[in-house]
């Protein structure tokens, strides 16, 4: 599952699901919720994008948010309160 939480109101955007997520997959899920948001004002006004160290997010990914002037902040290794706020939502969806 691939989502995005925004900070300030917490509103989810889920981007796409899958049973085997690849590079290629998560680079065209973070094109569709680019396109999908880009009439929202919120989605303009982002700075920073968070994620974790995972391979299927490639540099290719990360240049997609980083056409539209978003800072990809990468958590440090095995550190899971770096991004409560996601950890959080992903252990409610879980239960």
């Amino acid at each position: 599952m691939l989502f995005v939480i925004e900070h300030d109101t917490r509103p989810v955007h889920l981007a796409g699901v899958t049973a085997h997520p690849t590079g290629a997959w998560a680079l065209q899920q973070a094109r569709n919720l680019i396109m999908n948001l880009q009439d929202h004002s919120t989605a303009r006004a982002w700075k920073f994008l968070i994620r974790d160290r995972d391979t299927k997010y490639t540099t290719a990914f990360d240049a997609v948010f980083t056409s539209l002037g978003i800072r990809t902040i990468l958590t440090p290794i095995r550190a899971p309160r770096a991004n409560a706020i996601a950890e959080r939502w992903i252990g409610s969806v879980r239960r």
